[in-house]
């Protein structure tokens, strides 16, 4: 029996998308791999679950823009910061974008993670290896970023 390998064929050619959570600081809590053409949004509880309980912030792309994610943030007590898409009709006026900001730092641990050239070009053929690189070099992020403070 042949499991999935988090790896999907999307516009440009196989790859595998990262779901990263990480803290106010950058440091990474938690990640989740899926196959680069499935849908950001059906993955953000999953985000949500991972990692130690922490009181968390819900910061996240456009990609996790869908009503369901916004109701799952608030039912645990946590305002969202998750723009709307352009196309999205009854969008509030009010729209966090201090908060949002925050989000930069994410990205930032996101580049220091692509710096991994194993990780970056997915050299691995099964997730569980892949997924064992990546815990691999977030725990060298997160030391380094220990080490320095």
């Amino acid at each position: 029996m042949s499991r999935p390998q988090a790896l999907g064929r999307s516009r440009g050619g196989l790859s595998t998308k990262i779901h990263l959570k990480t803290d106010w600081d950058g440091d990474p809590l938690g990640f989740h791999l899926t196959g680069g053409e499935v849908s950001d949004s059906p993955h953000f509880e999953t985000l949500l679950d991972l990692g130690p309980e922490i009181t968390p912030r819900a910061v996240g792309d456009k990609g996790y823009d869908a009503k369901s994610n916004r109701q799952a943030t608030r039912a645990r007590g946590i305002g969202p910061a998750i723009p709307y898409r352009t196309t999205t009709m009854d969008k509030p006026k009010y729209f966090p974008k201090a908060f949002y900001r925050g989000r930069a730092r994410i990205e930032q641990t996101m580049g220091k993670l692509k710096r991994f050239k194993r990780v970056a070009l997915r050299c691995e053929e099964t997730d569980v290896n892949y997924g064992s690189f990546v815990a691999l070099a977030l725990s060298f992020i997160l030391i380094k970023s220990a080490h320095t403070t």
